[in-house]
């Protein structure tokens, strides 16, 4: 049986990206919310895949909820991150509210 086209979409554009293409494994799930995309790779490729600012990655979702608006469909895409990954999960801490109220002056 050939795999899904938004499954199979995927997986292409995310074997283009990475240095191993050959682990990457992309899963679907079907439930009453939609279609739900599960991405494996490498943990050497997850920041190729992630991208700076995740800029990769979300521009990866919105193909593929554009894949899925064609088909009537709610397309989402969980990237699961490997043991290992060399992938360093930057970005802003969250704060507290009294810690931004400090910060404006209130």
């Amino acid at each position: 049986m050939d795999k899904p086209l938004d499954q199979s979409f995927v997986e292409y554009i995310i074997k283009q990206i990475v240095n191993k293409p050959d682990e990457v494994q992309v899963s679907r799930k079907t439930d009453e919310m939609g279609v739900l995309l599960e991405v494996k790779v490498s943990p050497d490729d997850m920041g190729l895949l992630i991208g700076r600012s995740g800029s990769t990655a979300k521009a990866i979702r919105v193909l593929a909820r554009i894949i899925g608006i064609r088909n009537n469909a709610r397309v989402n895409l969980r990237i699961i991150e490997p043991e290992g990954s060399t992938h360093q999960g930057g970005g802003e801490k969250s704060k507290n509210i009294e810690d931004v109220v400090g910060e404006i002056g209130m």
